[in-house]
């Protein structure tokens, strides 16, 4: 029997002999490849440069020159409630304009993103400056900026210390609490220029919105420090204000502030962060030898506990009006204050099932 045909498009096509059939080599596109490298390196390198305009247009129109409303008086041991400021502040301040809103934080989350890859560093450092982004959170320490600042623009740790030696120059009332949260524009790598350009936005955005009256009123120092016991406590915007409310009442009437973060500060300072900066709080520790321990101590610490945000330092100078003394936030983050230590350990008892 015959075996079948293959088909003509099965069979393999004999190679033509004829000269100049062969197919043509295909060239390598090595000028378009060069070409998309360089114009990619470009964009890697400028994008950054570009998304730092956005940056410093957004940290200008933040609010800056706008004074700071009050609506507390120590000296008379009351809070005011002004309808205006209350519909004023029904939006949480932000560091941002509202108007910037989605794309700018994209914008942002980018540019650190980029700036944070090795090749962006090399063409940067190739340039001769670093031209970096560094974002710095609310509630952090002064040591944990120059880490953030040390990281980014690779400091040793000589060149960390007198960041923060150079910091506290430049504010010698607030060790901590004068680095305004946000994303820093580094094109420079001295610490010394650093505490400078951290130093003109605390200017900016803090003192000088900060007017003699609200000086006269309540100190900057008691304000920051204030505003830092707040960053560190609050969850949110609401509870900024509850709690600086919460923090005045106890003020006003001498009462002992007892604010857990108080501890964390100084169990840290004392072990000089080998436990973490921010270390859970035991028992034991409410007899922390400290002039910060506001369990042992009355009144507010020396000085603040760490770097508040724009919103924390408005929320001290503008407390909401409350009854409350006592407050905690149960396990799902809800906020919950009470007038009397009875009715505070009651709720501890029906959230946590234990409470004294």
């Amino acid at each position: 029997m015959n075996s079948p045909r293959l088909t003509s498009s099965l069979m393999p096509k004999p190679r033509s002999s004829r000269p100049g059939s062969a197919r043509p080599k295909r060239k390598f596109p090595f000028v378009p490849i060069i070409i998309c490298i360089v114009i990619l390196g470009a964009a890697i390198f400028s994008l950054p440069l570009i998304l730092a305009v956005d940056v410093q247009l957004a940290n200008k129109a933040s609010g800056t020159g706008v004074p700071f409303t009050v609506t507390v008086n120590p000296a008379l041991k009351t809070i005011h409630t002004d309808p205006q400021v209350e519909a004023l502040l029904a939006t949480p301040p932000t560091q941002l304009p509202a108007a910037a809103g989605f794309l700018t934080k994209l914008f942002q989350y980018a540019a650190l993103k980029v700036a944070s890859l090795p090749i962006y560093q090399q063409l940067a450092a190739a340039a001769g400056a670093p031209s970096l982004f560094v974002s710095v959170s609310a509630g952090t320490r002064q040591e944990q900026v120059a880490q953030s600042f040390g990281t980014q623009l690779g400091w040793s740790a000589k060149q960390r210390t007198q960041f923060i030696t150079e910091s506290k120059a430049l504010e010698p009332d607030l060790p901590q609490g004068s680095t305004v949260p946000g994303i820093y524009f580094a094109s420079i790598s001295d610490p010394k220029d650093v505490a400078t350009l951290v130093h003109d936005r605390f200017d900016s955005e803090i003192l000088s919105r900060y007017s003699s009256s609200t000086e006269a009123q309540v100190p900057l120092s008691d304000a920051m420090t204030i505003a830092s016991l707040i960053q560190r406590e609050a969850g949110s915007w609401d509870d900024m204000r509850m709690i600086s409310g919460i923090i005045w009442n106890r003020l006003f009437i001498g009462m002992k502030l007892q604010v857990d973060a108080t501890l964390q500060y100084a169990e840290a300072s004392k072990a000089s962060g080998t436990t973490g900066w921010w270390p859970s709080v035991e028992p034991k520790d409410k007899y922390i030898k400290s002039a910060y321990n506001t369990y042992q101590n009355a009144g507010l610490p020396p000085a603040p506990i760490a770097n508040p945000s724009i919103a924390a330092v408005v929320a001290a100078l503008n407390p909401k009006k409350t009854d409350c003394l006592f407050y905690f936030h149960d396990s799902h983050s809800v906020f919950h204050c009470s007038k009397t230590y009875a009715e505070h350990v009651a709720l501890l008892k029906k959230y946590y099932g234990q409470g004294k």
